[in-house]
């Protein structure tokens, strides 16, 4: 028997590929288990989970630069009565007084078509068909959803979310009730958070904390704090210009969450044929950015939006 050794591997011949084309930095990876995670040159951002077991589609983690994730499931507080706080979602507490809010009401939104992935240099695009589904009654759907999710890279592993939402009335109207809760929730990690870790809550409007924020309106709520022994990071809840009833107030608590609430001060009653768009923006940053910085990220937000998110070059242009 004869055995030959390679004493190189420049022995291999290398094969060029025709036309190779560069690797996107921003990937769509769908996963098992109904989960979708966004990649950002192999660095994962965060991770859609859309399962049939969920009461409702949500992001998890969602981590920042650091690689850890700013935003957690539940409140450490209540684990039981909060269990349905699940890290960045899409909900409301009165749908045609149905609760699909919560776990144990009878709403639940479900995921019925992916519609479109899309990797990019410096974008990634994920776009999802939903039913607002009332299961105390045969399953009844009371909203058709179209949802766009664009993750736009920035400097220094900072990111943006542009979420974009078309919600619209199987039957002639939908009204979503006056409430605080809902449409779009964020649950922050327990050491971002004011009342357990080191966090701070501010506004567009130069409030600080629970008190002086609660109901008010803004532009954007902004919740930072430690994510590690050495580093500060946080999210920036942005509500867009386009939207009725802009700036929207906020729901804020000092133990860890923030939402803006479309509804907080009155009804909004949806028509078919006039369905009812929105459009927010998550900014995931690092560090502690003072007011005018969070502002210019949020001017950044806009004009990034109305770009429609598929030619715009976010990188290398913010604080």
């Amino acid at each position: 028997m004869c055995v030959v050794f390679l004493s190189s591997f420049d022995a291999l011949a290398q094969v060029p590929l025709p036309r190779a084309s560069p690797v996107p930095r921003m990937q769509v990876a769908p996963q098992p288990q109904d989960q979708i995670s966004i990649r950002l040159d192999g660095f994962e951002l965060t991770r859609y989970h859309y399962g049939a077991s969920q009461r409702r589609p949500f992001l998890f983690p969602v981590n920042g630069p650091a690689g850890r994730s700013l935003t957690r499931l539940g409140n450490i507080r209540d684990p039981h009565g909060h269990r349905h706080h699940n890290s960045v979602w899409i909900a409301h507490h009165d749908v045609n007084g149905i609760n699909f809010w919560t776990d144990e009401g009878a709403g639940k939104i479900v995921h019925r078509r992916t519609l479109r992935f899309m990797d990019g240099k410096d974008v990634a695009l994920l776009e999802m068909q939903n039913e607002w589904i009332d299961d105390s009654d045969s399953n009844k759907v009371l909203l058709k959803e179209r949802r766009q999710m664009e993750f736009f890279p920035l400097d220094d592993r900072q990111w943006l979310l542009i979420v974009r939402l078309h919600l619209e009335p199987v039957e002639k109207t939908v009204t979503l009730g006056k409430t605080p809760f809902g449409l779009f929730g964020v649950r922050v990690a327990t050491s971002l958070s004011v009342q357990d870790g080191g966090g701070m809550i501010r506004n567009s409007e130069q409030d600080v904390n629970e008190k002086a924020i609660m109901g008010k309106r803004a532009r954007w709520v902004d919740y930072s704090g430690p994510i590690t022994s050495k580093e500060t990071e946080g999210v920036t809840l942005m509500d867009h210009p386009s939207n009725p009833r802009y700036p929207t107030r906020f729901h804020v608590r000092d133990d860890g969450w923030m939402g803006a609430s479309f509804t907080f001060d009155a009804s909004c009653t949806i028509q078919r044929e006039k369905p009812l768009q929105l459009c927010y923006g998550l900014l995931v940053h690092r560090g502690v950015p003072t007011s005018q910085q969070l502002e210019q990220f949020y001017q950044h937000f806009v004009a990034t939006s109305h770009e429609g998110g598929t030619e715009s070059d976010p990188t290398n242009s913010l604080p």
